[in-house]
């Protein structure tokens, strides 16, 4: 049998696990909370967990060497030490983590060991890459080229329990969310590269619209520039990737960035203090009276706007302690977590959906994938399905040798790509295409 190693047991590890064990893989959990781990292999004899200290180096290679394939779901900062304990053990390795220059570099080293190590396995990065790419080889096949690529994706609640301000609740990290305004944005749009500092990324936004679903807004995700060369976008023109948000959320962390929410730096003067001493700090107010106004005059907004009603109803304005943390950040994050909370029984919902336009002999066609995936009641989230099943599906045909691919890699090759959607869609993860004439 087997030997499958999932390291962490966060919020998108159950259906991973529970997709391979169904599979008849042996399957370790090894997870900083042992009840986690327990939690996702209950139930299946071929499950089995454990504790994991992650920067335990021997206790990772003992891990790893008792396996035949390695799931890193832990923090990304850990990946480049685990891939080099899989490269000297000769493992492969999957990840849903973007590539970083230090994991890029173990290129050749992966080669060397006959491993692959697969990252971007996920939704974003994951399922984006390979449904693009899916219609992207198509349109070169018939001849043609690819002259505007347009990207969008984002994490919601789902339609009947989008019921509180902000339209977000959180089914992922929130650090993670608030972490992403603060990458700098950049793109190519009508042969012109634009560049978006984080600090304007919530002003440059636009209002798209979805069939099927309506209006979001859409704003900048990092780097869009190295996809042309990526999915071999030679002719494009337009090369745009971007988040999708519900209407009034860039407003609102526009005026959190310019209140200081965005800070990470290292503070020692918040320890003891109430949320509405910290905000008065955070315009500069020796005293928290009269601190609506005054906030709403520092962010040169009205007292009466839906920022400042936003923020109210968050806390920022309460006497409520902030939470014992070093950065105004990482108080910020608390109080979303607490507030933007999806209920026991709230669905969320996932939309993905690419905006191409393809040139055929001088005539243009335009092409939609629209990915409208919500959570299942009583059941996995949205998010935690679309971000794990694709590493889970990349795992088992790696197993069963049918990815047969080493180095360094993320999913944009058919090897890979027509496989794991043609599984996804399988389980109810479908990209709907649509193409007209333009």
């Amino acid at each position: 049998m087997k030997k499958v190693l999932v390291l962490g047991a966060g919020l998108v590890s159950k259906p991973l696990v529970v997709y391979l064990l169904k599979k008849g893989f042996q399957v370790n959990v090894a997870s900083r909370t042992l009840s986690k781990a327990e939690a996702l292999v209950k139930g299946f004899d071929n499950g089995n967990s454990q504790s994991l200290n992650v920067n335990n180096q021997q206790q990772l290679k003992n891990l790893i060497a008792d396996s035949d394939i390695v799931i890193s779901l832990v923090p990304y900062t850990h990946h480049v030490q685990i891939a080099k304990i899989c490269i000297d053990l000769k493992k492969h390795l999957i990840t849903t983590s973007y590539v970083s220059a230090a994991m890029r570099e173990l290129n050749d080293a992966a080669i060397n060991a006959g491993i692959l190590i697969l990252n971007e396995i996920g939704l974003d990065p994951g399922i984006d890459h390979m449904s693009a790419m899916r219609i992207i080889d198509d349109v070169h096949k018939r001849g043609g080229k690819v002259v505007s690529f347009q990207s969008y994706c984002g994490g919601l609640p789902a339609l009947q329990n989008n019921n509180l301000p902000l339209g977000y609740k959180f089914s992922w990290s929130p650090r993670g969310v608030v972490m992403a305004g603060k990458n700098n944005g950049q793109f190519l749009e009508d042969g012109n590269v634009v560049f978006i500092p984080s600090k304007d990324l919530f002003k440059n936004y636009v209002i798209i619209d979805i069939e099927g679903f309506g209006s979001l807004e859409a704003y900048t995700n990092r780097d869009a520039l190295p996809y042309k060369e990526l999915y071999g976008l030679k002719d494009a023109h337009t090369v745009f990737r971007g988040t999708l948000r519900n209407n009034g959320w860039c407003y609102a962390m526009k005026k959190a960035q310019h209140l200081g929410l965005f800070d990470d730096a290292e503070r020692h003067d918040l320890k003891g203090l109430t949320y509405r001493q910290m905000v008065a700090k955070l315009i500069g107010s020796n005293t928290s009276d009269n601190l609506i106004a005054k906030t709403a005059r520092f962010l040169h907004i009205d007292n009466y706007s839906t920022v400042i009603k936003n923020f109210q109803w968050l806390g920022l304005f309460s006497d409520n302690p902030v939470p014992d943390e070093t950065n105004v950040m990482d108080i910020f994050c608390t109080l979303l977590q607490e507030k933007l909370v999806m209920g026991e029984n709230e669905l969320d919902l996932i939309i993905l959906y690419h905006r191409f336009i393809a040139e055929f002999a001088g005539k243009e066609e335009l092409i939609t994938s629209t990915l409208i995936d919500t959570g299942i009641p009583n059941g996995d989230s949205a998010m935690s399905r679309t971000v794990s099943l694709p590493a889970a599906i990349a795992t088992a045909l790696i197993l069963e040798n049918k990815i047969k691919m080493t180095g360094v890699q993320i999913p944009v090759q058919p090897e890979i790509y027509n496989p794991v959607l043609d599984e996804l869609a399988r389980l109810d993860i479908e990209c709907v295409e649509k193409s007209t004439p333009v």
